[in-house]
């Protein structure tokens, strides 16, 4: 349903639970209680996924990082939730090997790394592929790409990778929500909020018009990720937890690796680092800065530290430099910490979520999380909610993920009855169907109607882009596109593999534009490159 429709829908509603903040927490609750049955309201200030939720490393994985501090509660669960992931979401969460290099200096014996990548392993209830150690010469040869001069070992094991974007995988969740009857709507900024007779009555405001808005709902959700504790104080809502802030970015670099694996070191200040393949492109990444604010950006010195830590561990051709980037990535990872001190050794917190109960406001806040450990946040909305005494429907088993084998062979099917593979640009790793099934799920068979009606919708309309009209037409109209950077940066991940120079000079880009905007697609498209 089009935006300007859940507008109308939100005007003067009331609904069981509405949930402020469109990241990945608040969109997986709003599936899970659509799900079971609830009318609920899903706003955002800004874009769904429009913060940290689109700034991951787009891993999906157990967290074998936190074996070191002995988390092994949340690295078992963490473990779990990354195998119904790939179970439920075949098409977009895939195993992918890890190849981590230990070098001399590194805090623990590189024998001690292979057995925590054995331990992982069986965490992970032996579903991947089995860790293997090698040595210093079958680490070269494993992988070209390393420099192996201050190397002991090297341990390859296997985790999950998004083979997509985040930020697409968050607005899934809000497209199932959706179509479960949930009126969801970006760019509704939340302005204040009041508890009475037992019912919450909130103040929002449509930030493409300016248009004063008031609903109504039972209960109200805190999924604002980073800013949290600011809506929390807005409300005068008292929480056991709160939020510390740690940022991280990362590099896409115009340099294609040729690994198909992620490669692992321990950068110079001791933490995970990685070197990721992007489609044709390479990210690299990522820092770790404690900061006071969610509302950051890439410094010199973060480049510098990303840029040095792939020269020196990397054996390239030519050294990386800044005019090798083509994009980046920079957000806050909310950490959650109790009560009011400051987080002690912050640098080892882990991202494990933490949901605060206000009964006698009916108030839930959601601190931390990660896009593994989403459905957990789903149920546990589910069940909190259900103890502040809203009534619901039991869980529907498919209430997340893909649809069923028989759906998705009777799309490929389809798909090659009209040899759709014949309008595709072959990938590196799938077919123009596997593609549209990945992004779309059940509503790619749109996607085969408008190319058996009219061919060019199978045409790419921005030529590097693996994007085809018929995605530009779906994504108009379907996906809640308000600003071109929605576009480029969320519903897909364009602008992280195109540089803006390209970008700007295409003229499929217009076309796009006038696509999603009409009469406004020149000034859209001169808002998005500030100019």
């Amino acid at each position: 349903m089009p935006r300007d429709q859940q507008l109308t829908l939100l005007r003067d509603a009331h609904f069981d639970v509405c949930i402020v903040g469109g990241g990945i927490n608040g969109a997986v609750s709003a599936a899970a209680l659509s799900a079971r049955g609830l009318k609920v309201a899903l706003i955002d200030k800004g874009d769904f996924a429009g913060e940290t939720s689109s700034e991951s490393s787009n891993l999906a994985w157990g967290g074998i990082k936190y074996l070191e501090n002995g988390e092994i509660g949340l690295v078992w669960k963490l473990c779990r939730s990354r195998n119904e992931l790939m179970d439920r979401f075949p098409s977009t969460v895939k195993e992918i090997r890890f190849l981590t290099t230990v070098e001399h200096d590194f805090r623990f014996p590189a024998f001690f790394v292979y057995l925590g990548a054995l331990i992982y392993w069986g965490f992970g209830r032996f579903r991947t592929r089995a860790p293997a150690w090698l040595s210093r010469h079958a680490l070269k040869h494993r992988e070209r790409r390393i420099n192996e001069r201050d190397a002991v070992a090297g341990v390859e094991y296997s985790d999950c990778y998004l083979h997509d974007n985040d930020a697409r995988f968050t607005w899934n969740f809000v497209r199932s929500a959706m179509d479960r009857g949930c009126v969801a709507v970006n760019y509704c900024r939340s302005t204040g909020a009041s508890f009475d007779d037992g019912r919450w009555t909130i103040a929002a405001q449509d930030e493409t018009s300016g248009e004063a808005i008031q609903f109504s709902a039972e209960v109200l959700v805190n999924a604002c990720g980073p800013w949290v504790d600011e809506y929390n104080g807005a409300l005068s809502v008292e929480t056991d937890h709160r939020h510390i802030f740690s940022k991280g970015i990362h590099l896409i670099v115009d340099r294609d690796l040729e690994h198909g694996r992620i490669l692992t070191f321990f950068a110079s200040d001791g933490r995970l680092f990685f070197v990721m393949p992007m489609g044709a492109k390479t990210c690299i990444g990522t820092t770790d800065t404690r900061v006071e604010s969610p509302e950051t950006a890439v410094t010199a010195e973060d480049r510098d530290f990303v840029l040095a830590n792939a020269n020196e561990l990397l054996a390239l051709d030519k050294p990386l430099t800044r005019d090798d980037i083509v994009a980046e990535r920079c957000g806050v990872r909310p950490l959650a910490v109790e009560g009011g001190g400051g987080g002690g050794d912050w640098i080892s917190l882990s991202r494990k979520h933490a949901i605060d109960v206000n009964a006698d406001r009916r108030t839930l806040s959601i601190f931390g999380g990660k896009i593994t450990d989403c459905i957990n946040v789903g149920d546990e909305v589910c069940d909190y909610v259900a103890e502040l005494g809203v009534e619901m429907q039991p869980a529907p088993p498919d209430w997340y993920g893909e649809p069923g084998d028989d759906v998705r062979k009777r799309f490929f099917a389809e798909a090659e009855a009209m040899d759709l593979e014949r309008f595709g640009r072959p990938g590196n790793y799938e077919t123009l169907a596997e593609r549209l099934w990945r992004r779309y799920a059940d509503d790619a068979f749109e996607m085969l109607e408008s190319i058996r009606k009219d061919e060019s919708m199978a045409e790419r309309v921005i030529p590097e882009a693996d994007y085809l009209r018929c995605e530009i037409e779906y994504t108009a109209q379907h996906e809640m596109i308000v600003t071109l950077e929605d576009f480029l940066r969320r519903r897909s991940k364009i602008s992280l593999v195109i540089r803006d120079e390209r970008l700007r000079a295409s003229e499929g880009l217009l076309e796009a534009c006038e696509v999603f905007f009409g009469d406004r697609a020149e000034e859209e498209r001169a808002a998005y490159f500030g100019s």
